[in-house]
């Protein structure tokens, strides 16, 4: 199936950049299309696109899920992730064609499940995005991906009150990102569950403004001021 869901015109065109946003499971692309508005002061030449999963999800029939997402299994998730990015991949070349944008113009942010998703596809795409915005999810295989010469700069972001992913998995994620070369930051907000804070919002918009302007991405932990 082709992936299809809304999105929004770049603030001033023709479109320089290209944001594609992956909802988390049981969600649906309106959910993440509204943190668009945030970033386009930053972000004038970006448009942004947030494709519906490709499957219906069982535990929310009005929803969307990218994958079955019984429980936080490895295999699991990493077999999901696996079968749902063919998908993916194809929804994003299609938009960069239709936006007339080569592939290093692309960022892809992520929430929960389409955090998996984001990180999964992201980092093995060529030519590779200009960068990868993770909140409350996790990298799914990183043990078979090589070390990187070059890799587009990642950042995370988790609440420390989380119950449905753990926020050690942040740093799961991010020691093992860092252990293959990938330039990472990430920040722990207090007192979030699994949602999205303004801190995290504002932190994800510097840091695109700052991949897509080429600036040399930090490591490391990011405070909540950013720079």
């Amino acid at each position: 199936m082709t992936l299809d869901g809304p999105r929004l015109k770049p603030g001033r065109e023709p479109a320089t950049h290209l944001v594609v946003l992956c909802h988390g499971y049981g969600s649906d692309g309106n959910d993440l299309i509204g943190l668009a508005p945030h970033w386009r002061a930053l972000l004038p030449g970006a448009a942004f696109a947030s494709p519906n999963a490709p499957e219906r999800c069982s535990q929310s029939p009005t929803g969307y899920q990218w994958f079955p997402l019984a429980r936080l299994d490895p295999n699991e998730t990493l077999q999901g992730a696996e079968a749902a990015a063919p998908k993916l991949n194809a929804f994003l070349d299609a938009e960069l064609a239709r936006l007339n944008l080569p592939g290093d113009r692309l960022a892809l942010v992520g929430f929960s499940q389409g955090t998996m998703m984001s990180l999964h596809v992201g980092l093995r795409r060529n030519p590779q995005p200009a960068a990868i915005v993770g909140f409350s999810g996790l990298l799914v295989g990183g043990e078979l991906l090589s070390r990187f010469d070059k890799a587009p700069p990642v950042l995370l972001t988790h609440g420390d009150e989380d119950q449905v992913i753990p926020p050690q998995a942040l740093f799961m994620s991010a020691n093992a990102l860092a252990a293959l070369g990938v330039p990472v930051q990430w920040h722990l907000s207090k007192g979030l569950g699994h949602g999205i804070d303004p801190t995290s919002l504002a932190l994800a918009g510097r840091f695109l403004a700052d991949a897509f302007s080429g600036r040399a991405p930090r490591t490391g932990p990011v405070p909540a001021q950013g720079r």
